[in-house]
C-alpha cells in the first residue's frame, strides 16, 4: 500500500506540480487552500473537456475569491490518487472511480451529478443515468456476443464504470463467463472515445463503452450511429459525480456547491451546454451504493 506521501510525490511528477500547503494550522482543523485544483477523469478529448469547464471555474473563482486550477490528469488513477493525497480539491469522476477514491479517504464527498439529453441511446428524454453498451462495427462480421469469442476486446480504464468494471462483474455473471478467458485479448484504451475508434478502425473487434461518449461522438459528427452495433446493453447507471475534498472548511464546500447547483447562472448553463447536459442535479453517497455492492 502506498503511503500519502508516495502519493503526493507521483501525482507531482504525473500531474506537473506540487500539492499546495493548506492553511489549516492543526490536525483538527479545516484546510482553507490559497488555491483549488479541479480535475477529471479522461473521457475523450481533454481540451474538450477543460473548455466546457472553464466558464464554471471562471464562476467559481468569482464567488470564492481565490485562484481555481485547472489539472489536466493522464489517467483515472492519477485523479483518484490526487484526491487522497491531497493534490487535488475537487473532481469530476466516474461512478467507479468514485467508489475508490472515497474507499481511500472517506471524506471525499459527492455533491452534483448531471442531468443530460441523450438523443442516441437514451430510454427517454433527459435523465442522470446511462449505460454501459457493448458494441462492434455495424459492417463487420459479429452479430451477437456468441460470435465474439476468441476476438479482441477494448476497455476503456481499470477504474471505468461503464468501460471495465460493469463488464467485468455484470456482464461476464450474467453470459457465464471470464472476459479474460474469452476474449483472446483484451486492452485498455485510457477512455471511451479511443475505445470507439478502436472499434472502427479494426484495432478491436468490441468495445465497453458509456452510452453518453457514444452519443456525444455521433452527436458531434465523429461517427454516425448507423456505423455502430449495440450487442449488450447494461441496467441505468448512476451519472458521473463531481465531488470535493471534505477536509476543505464548510463555507468553501457550500460556496462550490451552490455555484454548481445555480442553473439559472450563464456561466453554469454554458458549461451545461458543452457537457450536452441540461442541469446539475445534487446527490449524495447513498446514490452510488449500487456500485459499491457490486462483487
Amino acid at each position: 500500500m502506498r503511503t500519502i506521501a508516495a502519493l503526493a510525490a507521483l501525482l507531482a511528477a504525473v500531474l506537473g506540480l506540487a500539492a499546495q500547503p493548506a492553511a489549516a494550522q492543526s490536525a483538527g482543523a479545516c484546510e482553507r487552500p490559497a488555491r483549488l485544483r479541479f480535475s477529471f477523469i479522461p473521457q475523450g478529448s481533454d481540451e474538450d473537456q477543460q473548455n466546457a469547464m472553464d466558464p464554471l471555474l471562471d464562476e467559481l473563482r468569482e464567488q470564492l475569491k481565490i485562484p481555481v486550477e485547472m489539472v489536466v490528469p493522464s489517467s483515472y488513477g492519477a485523479v483518484i490518487e490526487g484526491l487522497i493525497a491531497g493534490a487535488v480539491d475537487i473532481a469530476r469522476l466516474g461512478p467507479a472511480s468514485y467508489v475508490s477514491a472515497h474507499k481511500g479517504d472517506p471524506q471525499v464527498t459527492p455533491f452534483a451529478s448531471m442531468e443530460q439529453q441523450e438523443p442516441n441511446f437514451a430510454q427517454g428524454g433527459a435523465s442522470a443515468v446511462y449505460y454501459s453498451l457493448l458494441i462492434t462495427r455495424q459492417q463487420g462480421p459479429y452479430d451477437s456476443v456468441a460470435s465474439l469469442r476468441g476476438k479482441v476486446l477494448a476497455l476503456a480504464d481499470p477504474d471505468s464504470t461503464s468501460g471495465a468494471l460493469i463488464p467485468r462483474h455484470i456482464f461476464a455473471r450474467q453470459n457465464g463467463f471470464q472476459l479474460a478467458k474469452y476474449f483472446s485479448r483484451i486492452g485498455y484504451s485510457g477512455n471511451h472515445e479511443q475505445s470507439v475508434l478502436a472499434v472502427m478502425n479494426r484495432n478491436a473487434d468490441a468495445a465497453f463503452v458509456a452510452s453518453t461518449n457514444l452519443s456525444h461522438m455521433i452527436s458531434e459528427g465523429k461517427l454516425k450511429k448507423r456505423d455502430v452495433r449495440v450487442l449488450w446493453r447494461s441496467a441505468p447507471i448512476p451519472f458521473d459525480p463531481f465531488v470535493y475534498r471534505g477536509q476543505l472548511c464548510a463555507d468553501i464546500r457550500n460556496k462550490i456547491r451552490a455555484v454548481f447547483l445555480n442553473n439559472k447562472s450563464p456561466q453554469v448553463q454554458a458549461t451545461l451546454r458543452s457537457l450536452h447536459a441540461t442541469r446539475f442535479v445534487a446527490v449524495r453517497d447513498a446514490d452510488y451504493r449500487i456500485i459499491r455492492d457490486l462483487p
